[in-house]
């Protein structure tokens, strides 16, 4: 990435891409770029600049807000994003959805967190259209890579801690202590689920959140039919929350942006939860394509994220479609099935992005962990639009059809071909044809 700054008479360009550098560029080194020192030193590079000098030079000096977590991210940036823009603030958001600076979409998706340099151009951008509040999306990678290096957060959120990306971290453990990791520095303000096990922090500097365990911000009582109702309760404070939003992890979600927002602005509590009650959620996150029957499209794609998907239709027969990504952690795969096989009537087996892989050998791995006394349940077929049809086809009207996975990805990764495929353009194909 090249972009134009004003830092200096003596170079016109800051870069972290080897390829571009030339004698009027500086090279920004970060802790991907640093490897390439050599080769830009070689083709006359004399100028270097640091994350922390970047961030100095820049004066980003409005509150970043960074949350991780292995579900919730996305939604809950999201909530806060849209509880500060309906409160009158300035705000950017940062993440898998793509930038955004008040409410207007300056980039299009790409990766959840994505690199220094890019970073930096987009908090520089938000300053620059007046914002006060920078909402970001911190993922495991970034972590690892150190793409957040030199950045001063406001706040740190944590959401919860399950099990993904092992193919990048390899364990559990590393996964979990990576996640982790974004709250050592006990100066840092931290918003952390109390609820979530795996979590490991300082006391220094951190409130809670929490369903199940007494915590700073909790809920007193709530009830998740047809929604969201819920008492929250923050000190001597009592505020009611009215969402249309489905599922308990939208609670969770809920809370943490409430309490995040009150942390950073000090407003009411119940100021806060009525500008969440203007929310109407994320495409592809517990999206209702359909209400009768009910269809819902939603990106969860580990056995977790299936759960809490699951948990909000307790009272329905489920049909789930889903499949697993290749090229991936595998080990997930078996714990999906197994998952699905706890909650649903009907499972229909079926492709996501294979990648590289053979998508049936995929679809026998998941359902290896379906139980023997359960596989009359599951229907195998490999094309994802054929699939959906077939669930659709058969869907009864006390049921529910989730369709699990993509969310509202438009593309399918097949080999080295990435095709146009979006799960609700297929749902509702499917629901004029039955």
């Amino acid at each position: 990435m090249k972009i134009a700054l004003d830092i200096s008479r003596d170079f016109k360009f800051l870069s972290d891409d080897s390829r571009e550098v030339s004698k009027d560029c500086a090279f920004f080194v970060t802790q991907s770029s640093q490897k390439y020192l050599k080769e830009v030193q070689k083709k006359g590079c004399e100028f270097f600049v640091t994350p922390k000098e970047l961030f100095n030079f820049l004066k980003l000096d409005l509150q970043c807000i960074g949350i991780t977590g292995t579900n919730g991210k996305t939604t809950t940036a999201a909530m806060i994003y849209s509880i500060l823009l309906d409160m009158g603030y300035k705000v950017g958001l940062l993440g898998t959805r793509g930038f955004f600076i008040n409410g207007i979409q300056k980039r299009p998706k790409g990766l959840t967190t994505p690199s220094t340099l890019e970073i930096y151009t987009a908090i520089n951008e938000a300053k620059q259209e007046g914002c006060e509040f920078f909402v970001m999306e911190v993922s495991s990678h970034a972590i690892v890579q150190n793409r957040i290096e030199g950045l001063e957060f406001a706040l740190k959120i944590l959401t919860n801690i399950t099990s993904d990306h092992l193919d990048y971290h390899k364990t559990l453990e590393n996964y979990i202590a990576t996640k982790n990791s974004f709250f050592a520095n006990p100066n840092d303000k931290k918003l952390i689920n109390k609820d979530e096990k795996n979590a490991q922090y300082s006391l220094q500097n951190t409130l809670t959140y929490g369903i199940e365990s007494a915590s700073t911000f909790s809920i007193k009582a709530y009830s998740l039919k047809g929604g969201i109702t819920a008492q929250i309760t923050y000190g001597s404070q009592v505020a009611t929350l009215d969402s249309s939003l489905l599922g308990k992890h939208n609670l969770y979600n809920a809370l943490a942006a409430i309490g995040a927002v009150q942390m950073l602005t000090q407003k009411p509590l119940q100021e806060i939860a009525n500008q969440l009650e203007n929310f109407g959620g994320v495409m592809g996150r517990m999206q209702i394509i359909n209400q009768k029957p009910l269809i819902i499209v939603d990106f969860a794609h580990t056995e977790d994220g299936m759960e809490q998907i699951f948990q909000s239709f307790l009272h329905q027969k489920i049909a789930v479609l889903f499949g697993a990504g290749g090229d991936r952690d595998k080990t997930k795969r078996p714990k999906m099935g197994f998952c699905a096989s706890k909650y649903a009537q009907k499972i229909y087996l079926t492709s996501d992005n294979p990648r590289n892989e053979d998508p049936k050998i995929i679809m026998q791995e998941i359902l290896s962990g379906i139980p023997h006394n359960k596989l009359s349940r599951v229907t195998l077929e490999v094309n994802r639009s054929l699939a959906i049809q077939k669930a659709i086809a058969q869907l009864k009207e006390d049921e529910v059809l989730l369709v699990l996975g993509k969310g509202d990805e438009t593309y399918q990764i097949i080999g080295d071909r990435t095709l146009h495929f979006d799960d609700s353009e297929e749902i509702k194909k499917a629901l004029k044809a039955k």
